[in-house]
């Protein structure tokens, strides 16, 4: 017979198999969209700025979003801004019916927008809730860590599908902006993608619908003005610097990431496919750094192992400015692979102050996720001005950042 005991801990399996599930597809959502930009460029004849801003309007959905997610969670609590997340997500996926029949930039881009705000439903919820489901902070940390490791295996999956839908055929088809059947065929494409996401999506919610999704939030605070509540959180000053920290790091992030193609073409001298394969590798060897780290923090406080992949991204990224061949190359990957603790370890540290305000937390972390698109824009700035190798002195700097941050954490002690 099941004693109340098991059936406890049962419940918080089937539940975190559920929002780990959510890493998973937010990180199909980010880079599907991230590798069909290539596409959209040449079908809907964008200019350079127009294709920029589709990605910029991705991350900046991210900082409008997450505190309407956090009021509409404390109003409805976690389970309806998971399921309100679905909708916009799925929504926005659906949006690309109408996006296709009417070719039309401004349609794509709305989709685009509708689905990352959804992404940031979700990222808002399921972030601190992981990390509330751990009583200890190094073991919710630890257990972020694990769910994290989740979202590349999404991108990897991403990225193929639309590899092998539309990029390998648009890339064998020759003027195919002037043949409107060709370009309407594989707008259709993309948009059956899309679509058949948000199908999934919805399945995901009915299911969701039967499930309960409790809170494990033991802490309450006395006071739930939400300027108190502010005001308390930028008095701490791990948070307030982690705050900053993640800005940068995700403007790190998603530049080393925009720009590794680009240097492998440009300094490498690689066609676009093996450039495309390449980064299929980087995106990789972050999945498997997320899991080898995970399994490191049974021994090595998260903070420590913060700080040494800080450092190591910090020289990876200075060799790939100054150097070239295969080394270059390693020193590219080996940053994906150093980068793969830093979200989850970052925002988990900057929580350890302010459990009573970790909703509120949560939800300004997710914000400063726009800095993939701030900094991303500073560092293309420095590529046009120069080179692709110069232009990564801005991640460099970035992850001084971090290391600054790692050094800060280093006398926390679990709690």
């Amino acid at each position: 017979m099941e004693t109340n005991s098991s059936k406890h801990i049962r419940k918080k399996r089937i539940l975190s198999v559920i929002i780990i599930s959510l890493f998973f597809l937010w990180g199909m959502a980010n880079n599907m969209t991230d590798t069909l930009l290539y596409a959209f460029k040449q079908l809907l004849k964008m200019t350079g700025e127009e294709t920029y801003f589709i990605k910029f309007a991705f991350y900046v959905a991210y900082f409008c979003f997450s505190l309407p997610a956090f009021f509409f969670i404390k109003k409805h609590a976690y389970k309806n801004g998971i399921i309100l997340g679905l909708m916009l997500y799925a929504g926005g996926a659906i949006l690309f019916f109408p996006a296709a029949s009417f070719m039309s930039y401004a349609f794509y881009l709305t989709a685009i927008y509708v689905m990352a705000a959804g992404c940031a439903f979700l990222e808002t919820v399921a972030n601190p809730y992981i990390l509330s489901m751990e009583h200890n902070i190094n073991d919710g940390i630890r257990k972020l860590n694990l769910a994290q490791s989740f979202n590349p295996a999404g991108t990897i999956l991403g990225i193929l599908i639309c590899n092998f839908l539309v990029l390998d055929t648009l890339d064998a088809k020759t003027s195919i902006t002037e043949n409107m059947e060709i370009v309407k065929e594989e707008l259709d494409t993309i948009t059956i993608i899309y679509a058949a996401l948000g199908q999934i999506l919805l399945v995901f919610m009915m299911v969701l619908l039967f499930i309960n999704v409790p809170s494990f939030e033991s802490d309450t605070t006395h006071d739930t003005s939400f300027f108190k509540s502010l005001k308390r959180l930028f008095n701490d000053r791990i948070f307030s610097v982690g705050l900053l920290t993640m800005f940068v790091y995700l403007g790190a992030q998603v530049g080393v990431w925009t720009f590794t193609t680009t240097t492998i073409e440009e300094v490498l001298g690689k066609t676009h496919e093996q450039a495309a394969n390449l980064y299929i590798i980087a995106i990789a060897f972050f999945m498997g750094g997320r899991f080898i780290f995970t399994f490191l923090m049974k021994y090595y406080r998260p903070q420590i192992l913060l700080l040494v992949s800080a450092v190591g991204a910090f020289v990876c990224t200075i060799t790939v400015m100054f150097s070239s061949g295969y080394v270059l190359l390693t020193a590219l990957i080996g940053i994906s692979f150093l980068m793969s603790l830093m979200f989850a370890t970052i925002f988990g540290c900057s929580m350890h102050n302010v459990r009573a305000d970790r909703q509120l937390g949560g939800a300004l972390m997710i914000m400063s996720i726009v800095g993939g698109a701030v900094i991303t824009t500073v560092q293309d700035t420095v590529y046009q001005k120069l080179d692709v190798q110069s232009s990564f002195i801005i991640p460099a700097l970035c992850f001084l950042i971090v290391i600054f941050f790692a050094v800060l954490l280093i006398p926390q002690k679990s709690q």
